[in-house]
């Protein structure tokens, strides 16, 4: 086995792990910032989580990516009992039932982050069997099947931020394996101005909405930032604040009177960034947003270099993944996205995104070895 991981080492994308490895390190010293005047163990707990992903990573290069594409049934079926699972055993935090809550003091686990695992690999042998068969609006309609439920019962936690991700990945592995590109704008296009014109019923004629009001407040103060000034209105302002105060160079680390006030709202997760941008300033945002680039580049090379598509649409949704949670975290914080709750990728504390973030990685590089010749 020591010799195996030898040779597995020699063939790594050294490129893509060094970024990840110095977004994670950077993403400590503003963890322990943004909580240094909090009790809880939140440093220790993301280092913890961290080791967790690391050693799942080197688990996952031990096997060949390709196996999944055997038990993709398996795995969908899977994807919905822990989904169920949750409905049945799960912990409403903040108004979401999306939690389980693990034995010994281990904190909680949101089985709907590694769920995007899952559709992404179970979606990829989908999309990979039915190659071309997506020029027509029937031929969507079995894709659309496909994530119906696993959506469905993301929603019903109620989990937005999850449902929208779980649906920019299935468009983005689409385009990749070559849906009709009109169609697929239209289809989505057309269901965004729905939902926009459902949310107006909702609101002129109190329409049903499978939506909590905090989570539909969420995506109206995008337009409004008065229609709830003392909930997600006020997170965005403080945010701006924060993000604003940090000028070209920043404050320093540890010196952001936002978070360290308290003023900034879930300032370990949801806006972390803004306390990475209040303390290292524009160039500090800049430079990760430089590293997150490199992550998603490195990553799409590595898809379009594989001569395998199964392989090929697993990167490219942990990718699509990705992107979606960079721009909605980092465009919530700057007040031009909705506020969904959705983590920053290596950054925000959290076991299961962190957790999640490691398996992609793992699926990523182990597309990247396994589509090589081994060195001995």
């Amino acid at each position: 086995m020591i010799e195996y991981y030898k040779r597995i080492l020699k063939k790594l994308d050294y490129t893509l792990v060094g970024t990840v490895a110095l977004i994670i390190v950077m993403s400590l010293f503003v963890l322990n910032s943004a909580t240094t005047h909090l009790a809880s163990s939140f440093l220790l707990k993301q280092v913890m989580w961290i080791v967790i992903g690391i050693l799942s990573v080197l688990v996952m290069l031990r096997f060949n990516y390709t196996f999944l594409e055997k038990y993709t049934k398996q795995l969908y079926v899977l994807n919905i009992l822990i989904l169920i699972s949750v409905m049945i055993f799960g912990k409403e935090i903040k108004g979401a039932k999306s939690w389980i809550v693990l034995p010994g003091g281990l904190g909680n686990i949101q089985p709907s982050e590694l769920s995007k695992l899952l559709l992404i690999i179970t979606f990829a042998s989908f999309l990979a069997k039915n190659q071309g068969k997506f020029k027509r609006l029937t031929n969507f309609i079995p894709a659309f099947l496909f994530g119906a439920i696993p959506l469905a019962l993301i929603l019903k936690q109620p989990d937005l931020g999850t449902t929208l991700v779980c649906i920019f990945i299935m468009v983005g592995m689409m385009f990749v394996v070559g849906a009709n590109p009109v169609i697929l704008g239209v289809t989505f296009g057309g269901g965004t101005v729905f939902a926009l014109f459902y949310i107006w019923g909702y609101l002129k004629y109190d329409w049903w909405l499978p939506l909590k009001k905090y989570q539909l407040n969420r995506i109206l103060v995008l337009f409004d930032s008065s229609i709830d000034p003392r909930g997600a209105g006020w997170n965005v302002w403080q945010s701006k604040i924060a993000i604003g105060s940090g000028g070209l160079f920043g404050k320093g680390l540890g010196e952001g009177t936002q978070s360290l006030g308290e003023f900034l709202p879930e300032q370990w997760t949801d806006f972390i960034f803004a306390v990475f941008a209040e303390e290292f300033g524009f160039l500090g945002a800049g430079l990760l947003l430089v590293l997150f680039f490199i992550v998603i580049y490195r990553g799409l090379k590595i898809a379009n270099q594989s001569n395998d598509l199964f392989g090929s649409l697993i990167v490219v949704g942990v990718c699509s993944m990705y992107v979606f949670h960079i721009l909605e975290n980092v465009g919530m914080c700057i007040g031009i996205m909705p506020v969904t709750g959705i983590p920053l990728p290596f950054v925000s504390y959290g076991g299961s995104a962190m957790l999640t973030n490691m398996l992609g990685l793992g699926l990523i590089l182990n597309v990247y070895v396994n589509n090589r010749k081994m060195l001995f």
